[in-house]
Order: structure tokens, then sequence, then C-alpha cells
């Protein structure tokens, strides 16, 4: 029997109606979405009863199993598919904002080519917190974790882990080095670099001390092996064409110079078996689980495929 026709003039629609919906559709009974929504089932029948008759139409086939929505169910569960998603991410920068996520979150990188990857994510991530004021800064010449332990900085991206409990790192990615060479070079016909293999090869490198680059701390000093000769080269740009010169050669991450190996400008090689690595996101650990960090954590994951 059919509910009264009734005008749907005054119609209050509620996120509570909506929330009905999408659990019925879910839960394929009355059942199922009484106990999604911590109702009874009298409770919810009633309400669906109640909105029933103020539209003055049916919203689902009573006896049918599964529970069949009609085409009045079937426009509310759209528009609770539109609204529910939105209003759960708009309570969730909302008690952000409450709660201290977000206002600033100021990040450094401690890898100067952590930065080619890090700008295509910022532009969404933006979009998503408009009231974060986010700075970055790209391999700052201060002290990092001093700086992040006093407040200047919210986030450090880096791959070198220090054990202290006021300290969170969170895991990001894991990633690998590679020699990258000219494609005319004598070390392209190997499959692999052995430390002496740099003993007669031009290294460029950043300036910053060796005890931070793991082509020294990880593969040529547990070796005694020193280079030719180290040429400094601050930008992973100049460096990628200097190694496609024949200028020198580069141990880097293979993220940094996939586009140049894969035009042929370049070829990489793995560094013995292999050097590899992990990226984290230092923060304080009062901040570790910030809504707009792990929200920013989930977009590097997915970028740089953990």
């Amino acid at each position: 029997m059919g509910v009264p026709s009734k005008s749907t003039s005054n119609l209050s629609i509620d996120i509570k109606h909506l929330k009905t919906m999408s659990a019925l559709a879910e839960q394929g009974s009355l059942a199922g979405a009484a106990l999604t929504l911590n109702l009874t089932q009298s409770a919810l029948s009633h309400q669906l009863k109640e909105l029933e008759t103020r539209l003055g139409m049916e919203l689902y086939l009573r006896k049918s199993r599964p529970l069949v929505l009609t085409a009045a169910g079937q426009h509310l569960l759209a528009l609770a598919r539109q609204v529910l998603p939105a209003l759960a991410q708009t309570e969730k920068q909302l008690q952000a904002l409450h709660s201290g996520d977000a206002g600033r979150l100021h990040l450094a990188l401690d890898c100067h080519s952590c930065i080619q990857w890090l700008l295509p994510l910022l532009p969404d991530f933006r979009r998503q917190w408009p009231g974060v004021d986010l700075e970055v800064e790209s391999v700052p010449g201060f002290d990092t974790l001093s700086a992040l332990l006093g407040g200047q900085l919210d986030l450090l991206l880096t791959s070198d882990v220090l054990a202290r409990g006021d300290l969170h790192f969170e895991p990001l990615f894991s990633f690998e080095l590679s020699l990258v060479m000219a494609p005319e070079s004598t070390l392209c016909h190997q499959t692999q670099i052995a430390p002496i293999d740099l003993q007669q090869e031009v290294l460029l490198v950043y300036p910053v001390e060796r005890a931070r680059m793991d082509v020294f701390s990880r593969f040529l000093q547990p070796a005694g092996i020193e280079p030719k000769r180290c040429k400094l080269v601050d930008n992973t740009s100049v460096m990628l064409q200097m190694a496609a010169a024949g200028l020198g050669v580069a141990a880097l991450p293979n993220w940094a110079s996939e586009e140049f190996v894969r035009q042929g400008l370049l070829e990489a090689r793995p560094l013995g078996s292999g050097v590899r690595r992990h990226m984290y996101g230092a923060v304080r650990a009062a901040d570790k689980d910030q809504a707009c960090l792990q929200s920013l954590f989930e977009r590097i994951r997915a970028k740089m495929g953990a």
C-alpha cells in the first residue's frame, strides 16, 4: 500500500536521513542498517516511515530481500554519496583547525633531489588544507633536528633516523641508489658497480659532509676506496647534465635520474648488490597524529609506491 501523497514544499532532509539511506544500501536490510546506525530496528522503521510521509513516496520495497530502494530512495542515496564524504572531510578539517593541526606546516628537506617528487604533490595538498600556511625549505643550512625540536620546523624529510623519545620518524618509502654515467662510459659494460671502479672516476657530489653521503658511508669507505676526485655540485639538474656530458659520475636515488635514463641520456647501474635506504618524515612526537601531517604522508606513500 503506497504512502499518501503530500506536498514536499516544506520538506527538510536531514543528515540522519542521508546516513540512513547509505546504511540501507550498504547493508541490504533494515536490521543491518539499524545495527550500523546504532538504532533499534523499530526506531529506524519509524524514522523511515516519517520521512516517507513527508515525501509522499515510498523509499524501499517492503519484503524485498535484499532490500531494494525505489526511485525516490535511489535519488536520496545519490545525494548521500555526494554529501556525506564532503561532510566528513569538512569535519576532519574543522577538527584539525580546532586542535591546532592546521595553521602552519614548515617543512624541510634533508635531501637535494627530494624536491623533484615533493613539489608535484603540494597543489592537491594545499587544496585539501587551504588553512595551512605551507613553507618548504630545500636543504637548509641549519641544524634541522634542533629547529624541529625548537618549533622552527614542523616536518623534516630525511633518511637518517635518530633514536630519541621526543621525535617520531614516520616510515614513508624505501629507495635505492644507483651510479649514473654517460652512455659512453666504460662502466656501462658492467651489470653492477664495485667500489674499486670509482677509483679512477670523478665523483659528482653535493656540498655536504661525507658522513651524510651514502656513497661514502655505505659503499666506498667500508671498502677503503677513494674516488679519483670529487666535484661539488649543489643542483641535481646540473649534476645530471654534467654526468650526461661525461664530466663525472654520480650516485643518486633512482627517482632523480629516471627521466634522463629513459631518454637515453644516462645509464644507471646498482652500487654493488644494492645500497637501499628509507625515507622518513621526522616530526615532534606530540604532533605525529596531526591530520594534515598524516594526509601529506599518505600522499607521499601513494606517489612513491610504498
